[in-house]
């Protein structure tokens, strides 16, 4: 098998744990990655997705703070032509 080279761009303190670690196991940089890219490969390392925060749905709020309850299509219609016979 032959060895193929690429750069891999690492944040500093990453490369700096990595290094670090196959100095302690003896190892060399490139066999300590080789060995975390075939367990990962292998799924033994499953690779944390950022996790997406959703964003509250805003809440309408009265003059006095409280909040609106929430309304059917069929309520914020009425509303809108309350609206209109009110405004004519």
């Amino acid at each position: 098998m032959r060895d193929m080279r690429t750069t891999i761009d690492l944040p500093d303190e990453i490369f700096r744990q990595v290094k670090a670690k196959a100095a302690l196991s003896g190892l060399k940089l490139k066999e300590l990655v080789t060995q975390y890219v075939e367990q990962g490969l292998k799924g033994a390392v499953s690779p944390s997705a950022p996790k997406r925060q959703r964003s509250e749905l805003p809440v309408v709020r009265l003059a006095t703070g409280n909040p609106l309850p929430s309304l059917s299509n069929a309520e914020i219609e009425a509303l809108f032509a309350d609206e209109e016979v009110q405004g004519e």
